[in-house]
């Protein structure tokens, strides 16, 4: 029979030896050395001067004194003397100078590991979790950092019809909401009191097109090819810029997203009889359909042009309206008549549709 115990190595009592007191004693002391272990400190090399009874240490590398060839073992001093325990595999101790526990592992102490965090109920870090918010934080911050190159932050939701969102909140009432909402397209909706919410922008997850449901307030100004550009429509809806602006031989033109355009120019007529001046204008740009034309005449032009003045012009417009063009005529009243090689400047203007 062993006279040590199998784990602690504690003195066994046997039947047949005196002063069993002794003995019994020994355990107790070895007993008040282990339980709770808490140690003074890990690295001192010295033993301290006047130590406390049942002082503590665990022994470094290149012990000194009264420690010398007990590298890593455990100091105790008891009954006026420093006793050594040889630590075995898992104990473990509380270093009270650096308020650290360690543990005895593979002949050396160390900090033990941490425990698997794999299918964790919950985490909560300075605050407790809820079965709805398993991850719960209570910080002036939270710092998600890269590892070497980038990093992405990913939400992810069951369905279409879910929501994986950002959740912005003034006292636990929401105030702002920006992700997934119940649709795969990505909004962003805002609320007053938490109850009642308002979208102000939505992007499209088919075409990537963004929609403004509450409209928009821009003081700022407005630039790019979105808003100066080719205008374009698909089904009536727009695809294309704002405004579309160009020049031809023929004149100017502007379209807009809405389907509007207006074309102008200043034409110049010739003499085709005595009675009329007439030149065809083509529009700079096609009308889907016959536009409405406007005319002015220029008088000065009229002036240096031709013989009459404008009290002898019966009429001055257009005739043979088409979407890609008209003739601008000017007549002359009764009694009056245009010399061959005389002209004038009519001002033409059509507003119509392009699409």
């Amino acid at each position: 029979m062993s006279d040590q115990t199998a784990n602690l190595a504690l003195p066994l009592i046997l039947g047949s030896q005196a002063q069993k007191h002794v003995t019994h004693n020994e355990a107790l002391q070895w007993l008040d050395a282990l339980v709770q272990l808490a140690v003074i400190a890990r690295r001192v090399t010295e033993p301290p001067i006047g130590p406390s009874e049942g002082a503590r240490y665990l022994l470094p590398t290149g012990a000194l004194g009264a420690w010398a060839g007990q590298d890593g073992a455990l100091a105790i001093f008891a009954a006026g003397a420093w006793q050594f325990l040889t630590p075995r595999e898992g104990w473990r101790a509380f270093v009270l100078d650096e308020a650290v526990e360690l543990v005895f592992t593979a002949g050396a102490w160390g900090v033990p590991p941490l425990p698997e965090l794999s299918q964790l109920d919950g985490v909560g870090i300075m605050t407790g979790y809820d079965p709805m918010n398993r991850l719960s934080v209570a910080a002036e911050a939270t710092l998600l950092s890269h590892a070497g190159a980038g990093h992405r932050l990913k939400l992810n939701k069951a369905a279409a019809g879910e929501t994986a969102s950002l959740l912005f909140q003034s006292n636990w009432s929401g105030r702002a909401e920006m992700g997934l909402a119940g649709s795969d397209d990505f909004a962003i909706k805002v609320s007053a009191d938490g109850a009642t919410w308002f979208e102000g922008l939505r992007i499209d997850a088919a075409t990537g097109r963004a929609a403004m449901p509450q409209g928009a307030v821009i003081d700022g100004t407005l630039t790019g090819s979105g808003v100066v550009g080719t205008v374009a429509q698909v089904g009536g809806v727009s695809t294309g810029a704002v405004i579309e602006q160009g020049s031809t031989a023929s004149g100017d033109y502007i379209r807009f997203a809405d389907g509007t355009q207006i074309c102008s120019s200043q034409v110049s007529l010739t003499y085709v009889a005595n009675w009329a001046l007439k030149q065809d204008w083509a529009y700079p740009a096609q009308f889907a359909q016959a536009p409405s034309l406007s005319v002015a005449l220029d008088a000065d032009s009229l002036a240096a042009g031709s013989a009459i003045g404008a009290g002898a012009i019966s009429f001055a417009g257009v005739e043979g309206v088409t979407s890609s063009g008209a003739r601008a005529v000017v007549y002359a009243a009764n009694g009056a008549s245009f010399l061959s090689g005389e002209s004038c400047d009519l001002s033409v203007t059509a507003i119509g549709r392009w699409v």
